[in-house]
């Protein structure tokens, strides 16, 4: 078996592009970010235990596909709710499933724990749609990790849209993740 075609395989391959080339791009587009780096980070938990204070929206990403092989990148607040089974119907897609590894890596030049949008400068052929979170931009600044899980880089709602726009990803940005109101705890 040829590692090099498994999610495994690749693990030692270099990212195609790197956290600095990326902090370079988002300078060239005069967009300015604040790097902190850390241990790597795999989950929201995980982020949730080691952030202390850092201010911000702390955020989760979602690499998902639906069944005409559209996929997807759902960029959201990190305790958001995103119901997999009804979401298809808030963006207009197919039926949604988390995508493979192997896609991750093919489309957007990441890992798994490192999904970001930020990785969207490596789709160059612009075949990964982008979802915000409409209520994850009223947060100054947003955290996302720079390609590479060991650190978080913060950035400004219009500058990551900026960055997004620049890289001719037109975000879909859409009201979700939200106790429904049935849901919520009733007032004493």
């Amino acid at each position: 078996m040829d590692t090099r075609d498994t999610p495994e395989g690749r693990a030692e391959e270099p990212l195609p592009t790197s956290p600095e080339q990326l902090l370079e791009h988002l300078a060239a587009l005069g967009i300015r970010t604040v790097t902190h780096s850390h241990p790597p980070l795999h989950t929201v938990e995980e982020s949730k235990a080691l952030r202390g204070a850092l201010p911000g929206g702390h955020c989760k990403n979602l690499f998902l596909k639906d069944k005409r092989e559209q996929h997807w990148l759902v960029v959201a607040l990190e305790d958001a709710r995103v119901e997999l089974n009804r979401f298809d119907k808030v963006i207009g897609s197919g039926r949604l499933s988390f995508a493979s590894a192997d896609r991750l890596w093919r489309h957007l030049g990441v890992r798994p724990g490192s999904v970001t949008p930020f990785a969207l400068v490596n789709d160059h052929e612009r075949r990964v749609r982008v979802v915000l979170q409409e209520q994850m931009l009223a947060h100054d600044p947003l955290n996302y990790h720079p390609l590479l899980n060991d650190r978080t880089t913060a950035i400004a709602a219009a500058d990551l849209l900026r960055f997004l726009r620049a890289g001719g990803h037109e975000p879909l940005i859409v009201p979700f993740g939200e106790e429904p109101p049935d849901c919520q705890p009733a007032l004493a």
